[in-house]
């Protein structure tokens, strides 16, 4: 086993544990009914993430306009994600270009939104894409980065809004 380094640790470094695994999928509906089918994993909330209501949009440090379809559900403590690219550039139809579906992002809930992303930052993290304003209040950001070494796979800092906005559809117990 090698040496770890908390002091790289994006979970360490914003004070946070892991709260969710994030999977890019290429039909989200499909996926979510094979999650809830197959797996036993549900009811699974679907919403579209992208303009009007997503705001400050950047993607690899520009301004960008994208958006995704995504699900979430609760496994115990822990909250699974699917996402599906839609249009935009974005990490999310970067991942299903370069290697198909599969898990994407490991994400951590912060108290410190905009202090987090500095501190992963000064730790040699890459920003990589963000987005704020998908609450039903204009609350709640996001935004991932790529690890200096290691983990192989990208980290969410998210700020969850206050209030979310009614899912499109919940499955089971509504059409997927």
């Amino acid at each position: 086993m090698t040496e770890s380094h908390p002091d790289r640790q994006a979970a360490s470094l914003v004070g946070a544990p892991i709260k969710q695994i994030a999977f890019v999928v290429d039909d989200i509906e499909a996926a979510i009914r094979s999650w809830a089918d197959h797996m036993g994993v549900g009811p699974w909330s679907a919403y579209t993430l992208g303009p009007p209501r997503l705001r400050e949009m950047v993607y690899r440090g520009e301004t960008a306009e994208f958006s995704f379809r995504h699900a979430l559900a609760w496994s115990g403590p822990l909250q699974l994600e699917l996402v599906q690219p839609l249009t935009g550039p974005g990490i999310f139809a970067d991942h299903l270009q370069a290697h198909g579906p599969g898990v994407q992002h490991i994400g951590i809930v912060v108290p410190d939104h905009a202090g987090a992303c500095a501190t992963l930052a000064e730790h040699g993290y890459t920003p990589l894409q963000s987005g704020a304003g998908f609450g039903l209040d204009g609350t709640g950001r996001f935004a991932y980065f790529e690890p200096p070494a290691g983990i192989g796979t990208v980290i969410e800092l998210i700020d969850p809004p206050k209030a979310r906005a009614e899912a499109e559809f919940v499955y089971p117990g509504g059409d997927a």
